[in-house]
């Protein structure tokens, strides 16, 4: 497949949607990002990477990095982590408290803000630094050494942290959180700030596409791991819209108001797409569209 020409027919496709949306205003030092941006990559199993438009400017993961310390986690620690966190869809937004005290601070899934910070937690106890762990293995895996913390943004997000504040102290109330939460909240933020490009993103992530192997041959994920976490993003990767993105994508994804998008199709590749514009649930309006248009022209989905 020819995956340059394929991602310039895109890129001009979704051309008139780039610029819409809003980006994250509730996270000031997103709020300036230029909504007119857009990159896009693919990864293919054996790490040649094609993109397209700005495929090569660094951008605020914010919680695309989810999917990477999840993997983590379960490479760490194995299974018993879904003792502590759910697997389903939560139906509300992703910085929500409702469902924590009718379920006993046990969060829906691991990609709500509730479900990512006890994920953080278990990643911490198990490794003594959860962020720097997550760093490391996002530079190994895109073979990108660069890679790094937005301070700005780390500051911002700790500056407008009282939600998840709460939601980690009520779980913590609980007993489903081991560590002190002031410090597993700096990890989480640093853990959001982090900033990569679109081949940076498609290349580390290939693990999930490679059934748990990493860059170098090694596994870190069982195949069965590896599927679990494929099966997450699908269910719960775009917070409350879900159910439109496996509709209109049909793939695996995982977004992050910073307007990144990563999709994986298991077994032939993996995107990242970047336009900061986002709709009401917090999905890049642009972003979603190119990766629609993927599945449509190659017919390259799980279904």
């Amino acid at each position: 497949m020819d995956y340059q020409h394929l991602l310039e027919r895109i890129a001009a496709d979704v051309a008139p949607l780039i610029g819409s949306g809003t980006p994250a205003e509730y996270i000031p030092a997103l709020a300036g990002v230029d909504p007119r941006r857009f990159g896009m990559a693919i990864a293919d199993l054996e790490g040649n990477v094609f993109g397209t438009g700005d495929w090569r400017v660094p951008f605020s993961t914010q919680s695309i990095t989810k999917v990477f310390a999840l993997a983590l986690a379960l490479a760490e620690g194995g299974d018993s982590l879904w003792e502590r966190v759910g697997r389903e869809p939560s139906g509300n937004p992703f910085n929500s408290l409702v469902q924590l005290e009718y379920e006993n601070g046990i969060p829906r899934n691991p990609f709500i803000n509730a479900g990512a910070l006890v994920v953080t937690d278990r990643l911490q106890t198990l490794t003594g630094d959860a962020s720097s762990e997550l760093l490391d293995f996002l530079r190994q895996e895109s073979g990108n050494p660069d890679i790094g913390f937005d301070a700005e943004v780390a500051a911002s997000e700790h500056e407008h942290g009282d939600r998840n504040a709460a939601v980690a102290h009520f779980m913590a109330s609980y007993g489903n959180i081991d560590n002190p939460v002031p410090a597993l909240l700096d990890h989480y933020f640093w853990q959001c700030s982090i900033e990569m490009t679109c081949a940076d993103l498609a290349l580390a992530a290939r693990f999930l596409a490679r059934h748990g192997l990493r860059s170098d041959g090694s596994r870190l994920l069982t195949r069965s791991e590896a599927k679990q976490i494929n099966a997450v993003m699908m269910t719960c990767g775009t917070y409350d819209a879900a159910g439109e993105f496996a509709y209109r994508v049909g793939l695996p994804g995982k977004s992050g108001v910073g307007g990144g998008i990563i999709a994986v199709v298991p077994g032939r590749c993996t995107l990242a797409v970047w336009s900061p514009g986002l709709d009401a649930q917090g999905n890049s309006v642009a972003g979603a569209a190119a990766l629609d248009r993927f599945t449509t022209l190659t017919g390259l989905s799980v279904f």
